[in-house]
C-alpha cells in the first residue's frame, strides 16, 4: 500500500510536469511532526543555459519565474492528492518559504533533495544532478504520509573539478568538496554573492534581481546535459 501510495503521488506531480522525484527521510532535520520529505525538480531549458555562459538574460529570468510557478503548481497538486487521501501536508511554494537576512531558509529545497537522492552539493553549493547537472530549480513538500523513502546522496560527485569556483566572477566560492553537514560558509561566500549577481543582472538586462547562472552553466555535468540534446 505505501509502495502504490507513492507511485501514484509521483503520477500526478508527472502529469504538472516533475522530472526527477524522490522521497526524503527528514526526520531530526526537518522539525516538527512531518518529517517526509517529497522533492521535485524541473530542468532549465538547455537554449536558455547556453546564453548564461556569457551574461544573465531576460529569458532566463523569464524562464526562472516560469518554473517557478509550474513548481508551485506540481507540489501543490500533490499536496491536494496525499491530503485527499488522509494525510497531514505543507507545500513549500515561492509564497510559503522565506529567506532570512543572511540569506538563509528553514529548509532549504537542496537539502530535501539531497536526502531524496535527487543529487549531491557541487562546490557552487547549488544541487548537481547527474540529469541536468545545475541546471534544475526544485521544491518540496512536508508530510506524514507513510511513503518508502530514497536513498540519499551522501557524497560530492565533484571530483577535483573547481571550474564553477574558477568562473565565479565575484570570487565567492571556495571550491571546497561538500560533505554532508557542512556549513554553508565553508562553501561560499553569500555576501560576495549577492551583490554580484544584482550587478551582472542589471548590467545586461537592466532589471535588479539576484540572478547569475553562471556557476550551474559550466559545471560539466551541466555541459553533458547541454550536449545530449
Amino acid at each position: 500500500m505505501e509502495e502504490k501510495l507513492k507511485q501514484e503521488l509521483f503520477y500526478r506531480l508527472q502529469e504538472k510536469g516533475a522530472r526527477l522525484m524522490g522521497v526524503a527521510d527528514l526526520r531530526g532535520i526537518a522539525g516538527g511532526e512531518l518529517e517526509t520529505g517529497v522533492s521535485v525538480a524541473v530542468p532549465v531549458p538547455r537554449e536558455i543555459v547556453r546564453d548564461l555562459q556569457t551574461a544573465p538574460t531576460l529569458a532566463y529570468y523569464e524562464a526562472y519565474n516560469r518554473l517557478n510557478a509550474q513548481l508551485n503548481e506540481i507540489v501543490v497538486a500533490g499536496a491536494d492528492f496525499l491530503r485527499a487521501s488522509g494525510y497531514r501536508v505543507f507545500a513549500n511554494t515561492t509564497d510559503t518559504v522565506k529567506t532570512d537576512d543572511n540569506w538563509r531558509s528553514p529548509l532549504p529545497h537542496k537539502t530535501v533533495a539531497v536526502h531524496a537522492g535527487l543529487g549531491w552539493i557541487g562546490k557552487n553549493c547549488l544541487l548537481v544532478t547527474e540529469q541536468y547537472g545545475g541546471a534544475v530549480r526544485l521544491s518540496s513538500l512536508l508530510t506524514d504520509a507513510p511513503l518508502p523513502f530514497d536513498r540519499p546522496v551522501d557524497a560530492s560527485r565533484c571530483g577535483s573539478c573547481a571550474v564553477c569556483a574558477q568562473s565565479c566572477p565575484a570570487q565567492a566560492l571556495t571550491g571546497t568538496t561538500w560533505t554532508p553537514g557542512i556549513e554553508r560558509e565553508k562553501l561560499f561566500d553569500w555576501k560576495k554573492c549577492y551583490p554580484e549577481q544584482l550587478r551582472r543582472m542589471k548590467a545586461a538586462t537592466g532589471i535588479e534581481t539576484d540572478l547569475c547562472g553562471l556557476c550551474f552553466a559550466v559545471c560539466p555535468y551541466t555541459q553533458r546535459y547541454l550536449r545530449e540534446e
